[in-house]
């Protein structure tokens, strides 16, 4: 019985969407496998880990109804070794998946559809909201790299999305330093706030393309739904408490500067090579039209690095993670940055010039 037939992208392209959230090592065998679906002329693609759950469709040929789930990996890494112009075929032969291209063969162990778990789609309360591809990659970009991993404080290895009015805002914090990025969209009937897991902002990033294309979102209070080109991803949500974000951006830091972000970039980079690998500390010492980037370590090495800047106010040192400050630069393409500074013991404030839509805090450290 035909699964598919047609050139090898048509499966391996749709096949690589759905494999990226299937865990090489599970307690269950079966989540290891891509459920395959064919419903006459569509086959589709599932793959889950219980906690997130992706599906596609590719087109294929022949009217018949079959399904049966088959190592994802597996069948991923021989297509991809195939010549990108063959053309294959999938046929279910008693509990076998067969797959020819050219004089290849290749028999692969099957395990039954009935036996892959799905996510039930959940109803009641729900917030929609639609954007484009292009957009939500760009908020997502724009915050992800702050969010915590594996930290005790569940809640914080994910991302919050809060969906309100015409705003859309999204905010990661690993308690160390915070990204808030906002953009409007069409007004939202019910206001939520949802955590998104770790694994699924990734995942949505990597899956999302740079277009004007729309992505429909549908939020419940257990569920997020992301429908988008042929892809359709669900996610469960993280249940817990998001910090209030909106108390720990600062207001009203008096020190204010613009840099070139690129050479602040590469000024931190420099002065990162010398810093201890533990701690990664440098200092910030702003004075009279500088600033001092100063780092050491514990072999007694330093490096200095001075950029001119347009200030004339109070002196002051403070120090930071350069990990943190070269993240948000890494992060976001803009030719300037604003930083905002207030003394040894606040946060920094990095804004984007004439922007309100973005704000990056990083916490102080001794050094």
């Amino acid at each position: 019985m035909f699964l598919f037939k047609g050139p090898r992208d048509q499966l391996l392209v749709p096949l690589q969407s759905v494999c990226g959230i299937v865990e090489k090592r599970h307690t269950l065998p079966i989540l290891s496998n891509v459920l395959m679906e064919k419903n006459g002329e569509t086959l589709t693609l599932l793959a889950t880990d219980i906690e997130i759950q992706i599906t596609t469709t590719t087109p294929t040929v022949g009217a018949e109804k079959a399904s049966m789930t088959v190592g994802a990996r597996k069948l991923q890494d021989i297509l991809r070794s195939l010549p990108e112009s063959a053309d294959v075929t999938l046929a279910l032969d008693d509990k076998r998946l067969q797959l020819k291209a050219g004089k290849s063969r290749f028999n692969l162990q099957t395990l039954p559809a009935e036996d892959f778990p799905r996510m039930t789609r959940v109803d009641g309360q729900t917030t929609r909201l639609s954007l484009s591809q292009g957009r939500l990659k760009r908020l997502l970009g724009l915050v992800q790299y702050a969010m915590a991993q594996q930290d005790i404080r569940y809640y914080l290895n994910g991302l919050l999305l809060v969906a309100k009015g015409t705003e859309l805002r999204l905010v990661a914090t690993d308690g160390h330093r915070l990204a808030y990025a906002a953009d409007t969209v069409e007004p939202t009937a019910t206001p939520m706030e949802v955590i998104l897991p770790r694994k699924t902002v990734i995942e949505l990033s990597r899956q999302l393309a740079d277009s004007d294309e729309p992505v429909e979102v549908v939020l419940t209070p257990t569920q997020a739904r992301f429908a988008f080109g042929n892809i359709e991803l669900v996610s469960k949500l993280i249940d817990g408490k998001f910090p209030d974000y909106e108390r720990v951006i600062p207001q009203h830091h008096n020190k204010r500067i613009q840099l070139s972000r690129d050479v602040l970039l590469h000024s931190l980079l420099r002065a990162a090579i010398l810093t201890n690998e533990k701690f990664r500390g440098v200092r910030l010492v702003l004075g009279a039209g500088s600033l001092k980037i100063i780092s050491s370590n514990a072999e007694q090495e330093e490096a200095q690095e001075e950029i001119e800047v347009d200030y004339a106010g109070d002196a002051l040192d403070v120090g930071f993670n350069v990990t943190y400050l070269l993240d948000v630069l890494n992060n976001v393409s803009v030719e300037s940055v604003d930083l905002h500074l207030a003394d040894a013991n606040s946060s920094a404030l990095f804004v984007l010039p004439g922007n309100e839509t973005f704000k990056y805090v990083v916490m102080p450290m001794r050094i």
